[in-house]
């Protein structure tokens, strides 16, 4: 077996999600992982620091990417306008895996307690990144934490439906539809004007 393998990392991945799936996520052991991939515990440990890794390591920095997004736009947005333009960005970022793959990771994850934790601190990770994004640009505390709060409800039920519908709908359009069911949900508060940007008096009503 030759020393460098140059798809090693994916061949670990397929190897790991198989065997999670198959026997469950704590039964399985790195050298099971290596056989199945036909490698070595070294190569394994090159690309991943332990068997959780293979689950996270491929995982989009997003609430890098939101910070940047915020302090990137125009200063006349609001923090719903801001969040509204990124939807499609932080999908094709996060989630070019396709349907298939992030249904099984979802189910080896909340198959343990710690997975899921893990995943919990991403979603409050972005919430984070997004309030504070949002006070560096001058929005009060209150609008600020509502508006993240908000932006994770909506990634979180749309993630859900795309996967619940097994990608029959692509998420973008599930990310705006969720908003947009929010808005209607609201009394019209975060009423939509034409060309998709959200009404300025509208959204002085509801942050």
């Amino acid at each position: 077996m030759s020393r460098w393998q140059p798809d090693a990392r994916e061949r670990l991945e397929k190897a790991a999600l198989e065997l999670f799936t198959e026997q469950g996520f704590g039964e399985t052991t790195v050298p099971q992982i290596t056989a199945r991939a036909g490698l070595t515990t070294r190569t394994f440990f090159r690309h991943f620091a332990d068997k959780r890794e293979v689950l996270f390591a491929n995982d989009v920095d997003v609430p890098a990417l939101a910070s940047r997004m915020i302090a990137e736009a125009p200063p006349s947005l609001t923090p719903l306008q801001i969040v509204e333009g990124g939807l499609e960005v932080v999908a094709a970022a996060q989630f070019a895996e396709g349907v298939e793959y992030f249904e099984r990771r979802k189910a080896v994850i909340e198959s343990d307690p710690g997975l899921r934790e893990r995943e919990l601190r991403k979603m409050s990770a972005l919430a984070d990144a997004l309030r504070a994004g949002f006070i560096a640009r001058g929005v009060d505390e209150l609008t600020a934490t509502l508006s993240a709060q908000v932006t994770t409800m909506v990634f979180g039920t749309a993630i859900g439906r795309w996967l619940q519908t097994r990608g029959s709908q692509p998420l973008p359009d599930l990310l705006h539809d969720t908003l947009n069911q929010l808005r209607a949900l609201l009394g019209g508060g975060l009423a939509a004007a034409p060309g998709g940007s959200v009404d300025e008096a509208a959204v002085q009503h509801i942050p």
